[in-house]
């Protein structure tokens, strides 16, 4: 076995500082030194040197901010889904335009079809639903409704 110095020798904190009062980032602060992005980082907090407010306005507390926050993506698509919390159920999902991807655009449903790399392999191709990467149909089978609450609860 061979015995392993002290990761913060006086010269490597000194060389930190210096690095640190140029302007160096972090990343490039480790690679001079040799040491990892993280301890420089732990180095630097463990020292109280910092480099200011990088936001100069103050934090709302968090009920204020959730106050103003706005419903998600994910949220309004599956609001476009679901009624009431339960799915709007409808024919099968029948992929009439299956294209390739070299097909596929912003007005086609991203949905794999088979499996990637094999002959038949191509995407659902119908419409989407607006702001949303799938058709009604794949939606409804990619976002389930609280199905996060349902794993919590366990």
């Amino acid at each position: 076995m061979f015995a392993i110095g002290p990761t913060w020798t006086t010269e490597r904190v000194e060389h930190l500082k210096s690095h640190f009062e140029a302007g160096l980032s972090c990343r490039e602060i480790a690679a001079e030194i040799g040491v990892s992005r993280n301890a420089v980082i732990g180095k630097l907090s463990r020292l109280g040197l910092t480099r200011g407010e990088f936001n100069a306005e103050p934090r709302l507390p968090k009920k204020e901010r959730a106050a103003k926050s706005t419903p998600r993506l994910q949220f309004q698509m599956l609001r476009s889904v679901y009624e009431n919390g339960e799915p709007v159920l409808g024919a099968p999902v029948v992929s009439e335009h299956r294209c390739s991807l070299l097909e596929l655009g912003k007005q086609s449903c991203r949905w794999p079809i088979s499996t990637p790399g094999a002959e038949d392999f191509c995407f659902c191709g119908n419409t989407p639903l607006e702001g949303a990467p799938y058709c009604a149909g794949h939606t409804r089978l990619a976002y389930r409704a609280g199905s996060r609450a349902r794993v919590a609860r366990g």
